[in-house]
């Protein structure tokens, strides 16, 4: 049986298509870099300047000079590009970017997004996720469906600040997968063993079902 993160990231693997190039944001998107197929050829950039980032060294092998955005140490593929801060976010702010994945904290049924801070704890900046909610064709946010606490994170209204308004293509939890269309918030896979109603329960935010609704990976 897998966790509920080994969930998320299994279903948020599928989203990444051959020629893609992508930007995974801090933290659990990270873990994306190693579920990546060999059978295509993907892309990853990230802010701090790296293109062609591979899967994540094996011990004793990190390089300290290979970080991501995060500061973890990585790997570079076989012509991996390497460049300035500017250029980098020059490729996200001119649309070069296919797909950015990115952690939340909280996603609203309007596809808004807060990501970046918690009012009252220290942050050490914004990041790059507002310039990448803004400039990647695409923005899939991976999250759990509650929090410590039990509460949803999927709510009518972000109670954090905002990295940006209406700006989620997709919503991956370790429950569901919703889509964001022109008539709202719509749930488009269930990825547990719950039922719809179950779903809503957990869910603050209002949202329709798809016609044929998806079972995704559970195990």
């Amino acid at each position: 049986m897998l966790k509920p993160r080994e969930r998320i990231i299994k279903r948020a693997a599928q989203e990444i298509q051959d020629g893609m190039y992508v930007n995974l944001g801090i933290g659990m998107p990270t873990l994306l870099a190693n579920e990546i197929p060999d059978d295509i050829s993907v892309f990853l950039q990230s802010e701090n300047g790296l293109l062609g980032i591979g899967p994540y060294p094996v011990e004793g092998e990190e390089d300290p000079d290979l970080i991501n955005a995060g500061k973890e140490t990585v790997t570079a593929q076989t012509g991996a590009a390497f460049f300035d801060n500017a250029e980098s976010f020059g490729m996200i702010r001119g649309g070069h970017i296919d797909l950015a994945i990115l952690g939340g904290m909280e996603v609203s049924e309007q596809g808004d997004l807060a990501n970046w801070m918690i009012p009252g704890k220290m942050v050490k900046g914004m990041g790059g996720a507002m310039d990448l909610v803004q400039g990647a064709k695409r923005v899939i946010v991976i999250m759990d469906h509650v929090n410590k606490a039990g509460e949803a994170k999927v709510k009518k209204q972000c109670d954090l600040p905002l990295t940006g308004t209406e700006v989620v293509s997709r919503l991956i939890t370790d429950r569901a997968v919703f889509d964001f269309t022109d008539k709202g918030m719509m749930l488009i896979e269930i990825l547990s063993d719950e039922s719809v109603e179950e779903i809503r329960s957990i869910t603050e935010a209002e949202f329709t079902v798809a016609e044929h609704l998806a079972k995704g990976v559970s195990e």
